[in-house]
């Protein structure tokens, strides 16, 4: 497994109390599960609504599970935002 920073913004670092934190993941999609399992409350519904970067790229509509994560990367976790 390789280890990636996921961070939170807005919304989803209220959620998960934290702005940042590791998990050892391959794919998005392993990492989601992996901060839906630590944080399985209201971080869980605000994902729903998230975009995400991958290393500053954009997920976009790609499947998560197909998102492949370099070692030491980091997952931007980010909630809509109101305003310009």
């Amino acid at each position: 497994m390789t280890q990636v920073m996921v961070r939170y913004w807005a919304a989803a670092k209220a959620a998960a109390g934290v702005a940042e934190e590791s998990f050892d993941a391959d794919t998005l999609a392993e990492a989601l599960d992996a901060v839906r399992r630590r944080h399985p409350g209201e971080l869980t519904q605000v994902l729903r609504r998230c975009s995400f970067l991958i290393d500053g790229d954009p997920v976009g509509t790609r499947g998560h599970d197909t998102v492949r994560l370099a070692p030491g990367g980091t997952v931007e976790v980010l909630p809509p935002f109101a305003g310009g």
